[in-house]
């Protein structure tokens, strides 16, 4: 990671596009943040686009905005992300994700750095520089037809990729302990240490989530820790993916039910886990606490 960012910092300052690949949870959103911040347009402002959760109707709309009138629900003028990003940074994660018929759309507003907004006549230009990411195989999505090859050449100036956390994993212990830092002052928690057989597990372990699924781990270990250590019990690390163990007949572990039973289940376990806490156990459940209330209330769930 010290070759990438060093990397990334001789280029940061310049307006190249600046095409960042890996795996998903591996960082590529705070990289994308760090070439802003060490851009010369640190003072503007940096928009994030997730390509993946735009609609192919709404594209054009979402990204260079749309004029009252322009369409049947088009009850008001609407900035697009281009105009958001105006002198600025424009980050475009999940790139891959875009439509085969809107990426021609792209391409045109990278190649002459000019647009429309939908529903007017008057052609705008753009000042922006321009930071996508993507966890895809571009190379086989351009030879399958799904990425236009010319659109990943106008991206990507200069490529970068980050690598996963199990080809990092001199940075395991030192990531975990400074999460373990940021969650103990988020919940106003102890600073615990790790045991050595905590190290141990969290260095052995695949990591198939990447930094992402560390940080969850760990701020979960951190509100479920009762001693002055978080030892492996609080990692729980054979948690994470229950699907993929197995019995000495090669059956999941996973006793069958239906869905509703097993959503019951794994609220009462995660109330049973924080003593009836319903912020930190709907953290551990990644719900909202006005959604677990409602789950609470939908299956009369007893709290006493």
């Amino acid at each position: 990671m010290l070759q990438v960012i060093s990397e990334i910092k001789t280029v940061a300052n310049t307006d190249v596009s600046i095409f960042l690949t890996g795996e998903n949870g591996t960082g590529k959103s705070e990289l994308a943040g760090f070439i802003h911040h060490n851009s010369t347009r640190n003072n503007e402002p940096m928009i994030s686009v997730n390509m993946g959760s735009i609609s192919e109707s709404l594209f054009e709309s979402e990204m260079f905005g749309h004029k009252k009138g322009a369409f049947t629900d088009a009850k008001n003028n609407r900035i697009g992300r281009f105009e958001l990003a105006e002198q600025g940074t424009l980050f475009l994660d999940e790139i891959t994700n875009i439509p085969v018929s809107q990426q021609v759309k792209l391409l045109r507003v990278l190649e002459s750095g000019e647009y429309e907004v939908l529903g007017s006549s008057q052609t705008r230009e753009t000042n922006i520089r321009v930071v996508s990411a993507s966890n895809a195989d571009v190379a086989k999505m351009i030879k399958d037809e799904l990425f236009r090859e010319d659109l990943y050449y106008r991206l990507n100036t200069i490529e970068f990729r980050v690598p996963s956390l199990k080809e990092r994993q001199q940075d395991i212990i030192p990531l975990t302990e400074f999460f373990i830092v940021k969650f103990a002052k988020k919940h106003h928690r102890a600073i615990c240490p790790l045991t050595d057989g905590a190290k141990k597990a969290l260095t052995e372990y695949h990591w198939s989530g990447n930094i992402r699924e560390m940080s969850h781990l760990v701020e979960r270990a951190v509100l479920l820790a009762k001693k002055e250590q978080i030892d492996l019990e609080d990692l729980r690390l054979s948690d994470v993916s229950p699907l993929n163990s197995s019995n000495d007949n090669g059956n999941s572990t996973l006793p069958l039910m239906t869905l509703e039973q097993a959503e019951i289940n794994l609220i009462k376990l995660a109330l049973d886990k924080t003593d009836n806490h319903i912020p930190n156990a709907a953290k551990l459940l990644g719900l909202t606490k006005s959604s677990l209330y409602r789950r609470i209330e939908k299956f009369a769930l007893d709290l006493q």
